[in-house]
């Protein structure tokens, strides 16, 4: 059954122990009631006693069919899965002599992820003695964090670990890419205007 994971979770009907319970829910008067009379509304309903907060004094139950109510709690939880944003960390390599061809294809490519809304961690592998041009590997990271300007922003400056020197860049909002400020507008009046004044 696909409920088995909620199953089990909430005391119902006789699995209730406490003396009274505080009764809520459609139709039903909210008030506290002796556990016997609150069994019996349940089976005039012909429902379950389902308890849902059972640390509360009393324990609060509702008089609800017991598989309604483990449906109602599964939709509720995917709605709430499916409200979640997901972001997926795209990795884009360099080496630390890479070339320009190679470097605006890979940077293409970056925008595409940053307007598709993932971030993007670049990043400059040093092999061996390459190592010693890891300035070379800061300038190229810092470039194209430069070149990346108007569709993210750094979430971290290059910094190097292990063999690795990366840079993590996230997303603009959209509708947040920089405008030109108006200038000012400057009067100019000829000769003859400030004569007539």
């Amino acid at each position: 059954m696909k409920n088995d994971s909620l199953k089990g979770q909430h005391r119902i009907n006789e699995q209730i122990r406490a003396k009274e319970v505080r009764i809520v829910g459609d139709n039903i008067e909210s008030a506290v009631y002796p556990i016997a009379q609150a069994l019996k509304l349940a089976e005039e309903h012909e429902a379950d006693l389902v308890e849902i907060s059972p640390n509360a004094v009393p324990p609060v139950c509702r008089i609800i069919d017991y598989s309604k109510f483990l449906y109602q709690l599964k939709k509720r939880a995917k709605e709430q899965k499916a409200k979640q944003v997901k972001v997926n960390v795209k990795e884009i390599r360099f080496g630390p002599q890479t070339d320009d061809h190679d470097y605006n294809f890979k940077l293409k490519h970056a925008i595409g992820f940053l307007q598709n809304g993932d971030k993007v961690k670049a990043y400059v592998f040093f092999k061996g003695r390459s190592i010693l041009f890891k300035e070379q590997g800061e300038v190229l990271l810092l470039r194209f964090a430069n070149d990346l300007e108007e569709y993210a922003k750094v979430e971290q400056m290059p910094l190097l670990e292990g063999k690795r020197m990366t840079i993590a860049l996230s997303p603009k909002k959209p509708g947040t890419k920089k405008t030109a400020k108006p200038t000012a507008a400057v009067e100019v009046k000829t000769e003859t205007e400030k004569e007539n004044e």
